[in-house]
């Protein structure tokens, strides 16, 4: 009878979350709609979406991490997706023309969204940390999704930017190209993005570095994330020293844009994916 009980809790729970993890991915199909909208603006319809692309993805976070913070993929995802949408509209409001990235943003927000649900019954662990570290940790986790949710929007922009080259010089355009930013407004975006990015990187690694000391007397032990994250932050530098001194722009520009997203990328939850799901 108690097995009978717990099997019909367990499948309880996993209609629930498969419940919310619909309603989270269908609040971001509004957002991805935009490029479509007639007559597309900085409006009510547009901040609406945008609120909608939060609120969905941040209902998840609370119901599954209400008892612990939960460090599986799924919540990794939706945290991503939840803080890269929260970050765009903070970008939405200091430029005047960023809101015309959101059809690349959501669309993308939309595969990550579909990872999550598919893998949404992998299993994490609550997150592990005494009273004395809580703190260092809440504060290192913030500013590595905030860094992440940065060098996303400014990844998109990259993209962005590498698209409209392309139209341009094919003296083709498409619908989607028409709705996206100019490639000046694009590259003054990520620059923007990757330099506050690239700051909050390095005060995440400092943090980073302060919590391995306490916890092993190693500031940076070799593992496949901090190696790829540092490989990112020097990528990144690179680059915006390139932008400073040498006027690198265009689509090398967002190669190595892309590159340092990529990296990241590995890094974050790219590792998850490989000890979560891969190895299990």
């Amino acid at each position: 009878m108690l097995r009978v009980r717990t099997m019909e809790a367990t499948g309880r729970g996993g209609t629930k979350r498969m419940w919310l993890s619909v309603i989270a991915l269908s609040s971001i199909v509004p957002a991805a709609a935009q490029a479509f909208r007639e007559r597309a603006g900085r409006d009510a319809v547009f901040w609406a979406t945008l609120a909608a692309a939060v609120a969905g993805p941040l209902a998840w976070i609370v119901v599954h991490n209400a008892s612990a913070w939960q460090t599986g993929l799924a919540s990794t995802l939706w945290v991503t997706i939840a803080a890269s949408f929260a970050l765009f509209a903070v970008v939405a409001v200091r430029f005047t023309q960023a809101w015309r990235l959101v059809p690349l943003l959501a669309g993308y927000m939309l595969l990550l969204g579909l990872g999550a649900v598919v893998w949404q019954d992998v299993p994490g662990e609550p997150l592990q940390a005494t009273a004395g570290e809580r703190g260092w940790v809440t504060v290192h986790i913030v500013l590595g999704v905030v860094t992440y949710g940065l060098v996303t929007i400014a990844a998109v922009a990259a993209f962005a930017a590498f698209q409209q080259e392309r139209a341009v010089k094919r003296k083709q355009p498409s619908a989607l190209t028409r709705h996206l930013p100019s490639i000046a407004d694009c590259e003054r975006l990520q620059l923007t993005l990757l330099q506050a990015g690239w700051s909050v990187l390095g005060v995440g690694l400092l943090t980073g570095m302060a919590l391995q000391w306490e916890e092993s007397r190693q500031w940076l032990p070799l593992s496949h994330k901090v190696v790829l994250t540092l490989t990112a932050f020097a990528v990144i530098g690179l680059l915006l020293a390139a932008q400073r001194w040498a006027g690198v722009r265009g689509r090398r520009a967002a190669r190595f844009v892309l590159l340092g997203y990529l990296l990241l990328t590995l890094g974050y939850p790219g590792v998850k994916f490989v000890s979560d799901v891969l190895i299990g």
